[in-house]
Parts: structure tokens; C-alpha cells; sequence
């Protein structure tokens, strides 16, 4: 099973012309106010913190990099699209040795199945994939997250909530129009995925994990308000392993 090929098409296109400069993209924001606050929610839940660190769904890799200077472990940042990998890598710069990039589809079971096998138990952080998602892949990149985090990991899984929909709704039906960085997001067809807030733990719950942590708290971006005030979307956030 992979991702449908609009979500692929969709999302090299958005890449391909996203400008390289840190911050251009809406979602790139400083991980100062993004893994900084995740890792500090995350961190007490580390059963592990040794294990591989898996960030899934990592883009051009800015929170990829910070984490990667905290993590004690290695860190992989892995993403469907080959063009936001070249990104990465280009920022990255000549210093890479604590951090990979990977091309990985993650609803393909058996790359899957084989990134498990060569990493073994492996913690991961994932921001704001599940409603990138197609619905019909759900379910399986919960169960991703499952096969990677395997008996000792931990997954940190932050999504959009519901009244986030409200925050871009006023965002792109304001009297000037859709802000310049979201306009490429809306251009790709890349839109928020309306997953509810029930709807996230159940997809981990399904997968055979248990939710050993959750709460709320506001997901930055690089974006700005016509007051001039940073955009922050409310967001559900959650810590899931076994046991």
C-alpha cells in the first residue's frame, strides 16, 4: 500500500517551488516555539531516550536539525517527498553526521517493515501528518507509527485541532485574501484534512498503542495576521507507546 499519487504529486510540487531560504513555508516555523515545546512535552515520556529518533513527515528538516542536537540518539528525518529532501539537505550544510535524510512513503508497509528492521526500536516525532493524510491511509500510518515504535519507543504525534479550521477559514476569507505563504499551500490542494480531536488518539488506539499522555497547545507558524500578531493554530498533541 503507498500514498494516493496526489498526495505525492502535491506535495514534490509545493516543495519544488518552495523557496530554500529558512521560514519561507508557512509551517517551517523556529523550532525555538515548535520542537522546542514539543521536546519538553515529549521528553518525560522517553522511555528510551537512547533509541533512534524517527521524524516523520520532516520536510525541509528544521525541527529535524534541533532535535537532532538533543536527542542522545541518531535522527532520521524521513518524508514522501524527494524535492523537500533536497531542502534538507541543502540546509544542512557540511556538519550532517548526526542526522539522515530519507525518502519514505509512509503508508508503504513494506518500506516500512524495512526502515523497523534496520533501525529497531525507534522513538518518533510526527507533526501535522495525519491530516495531511488521506483518510483511506490512516489507520495505516497509525499503524506505522506502531511498527516503529515497537516495545520500548514512543511516539509524539501533534496535529491541528478542530478550531484550527476557524484560524485559517479567517485567515484565507479575510478582505485581502489568503496570506503570501499560504497561498502556495492552497495552490498544491494542500488543505487541513478535518480530522476531529476524538479522532486522533482512536487512530493509535486502533493501531494497538496506548495514549500514555495528552493536551492541547498552540502549533506556530511563520505566518502573520493583518494586526501583525504570529498566527498559532490550536492543536491536540498526544504520547503514545505500549505500556
Amino acid at each position: 500500500m503507498t500514498v494516493t499519487n496526489r498526495y505525492r504529486e502535491a506535495w514534490e510540487g509545493f516543495w519544488r517551488e518552495a523557496p530554500p531560504e529558512p521560514g519561507a513555508v508557512f509551517w517551517d516555523a523556529d523550532p525555538a516555539t515548535t520542537a522546542a515545546v514539543h521536546l519538553s512535552l515529549f521528553a518525560p515520556h522517553l522511555a528510551a531516550p537512547e533509541l533512534p529518533l524517527v521524524d516523520l513527515g520532516c520536510g525541509n528538516g528544521t525541527q529535524t536539525r534541533y532535535l537532532a542536537d538533543r536527542i542522545p540518539g541518531p535522527v532520521f528525518g524521513v518524508d514522501v517527498s524527494a524535492a523537500a529532501l533536497e531542502h534538507a539537505r541543502t540546509q544542512a550544510g557540511p556538519d550532517a553526521s548526526r542526522f539522515h535524510f530519507r525518502e519514505l512513503d509512509a503508508v508503504d508497509t513494506g518500506a516500512v517493515a524495512g526502515l523497523s528492521a534496520e533501525l529497531g526500536d525507534s522513538n518518533v516525532y510526527m507533526r501535522g501528518v495525519l491530516h495531511q493524510t488521506a483518510p483511506e491511509d490512516r489507520h495505516t500510518l497509525a499503524g506505522t507509527i506502531a511498527a516503529l515504535v515497537g516495545r520500548r519507543g514512543r511516539a509524539f504525534v501533534v496535529e491541528p485541532g478542530e478550531a484550527a479550521g476557524k484560524t485559517l477559514g479567517a485567515l484565507t476569507q479575510g478582505p485581502e485574501g489568503p496570506p503570501v505563504k499560504l497561498l502556495p499551500v492552497l495552490k498544491h490542494g494542500i488543505t487541513p484534512g478535518g480530522v476531529t480531536d476524538a479522532a486522533v488518539p482512536a487512530y493509535f488506539r486502533a493501531a494497538g498503542l496506548d495514549v500514555l499522555a495528552t493536551g492541547e497547545a498552540p502549533l506556530a507558524t511563520t505566518e502573520h495576521a493583518p494586526d501583525g500578531s504570529p498566527v498559532e493554530l490550536p492543536s491536540v498533541w498526544l504520547v503514545v507507546g505500549r505500556g
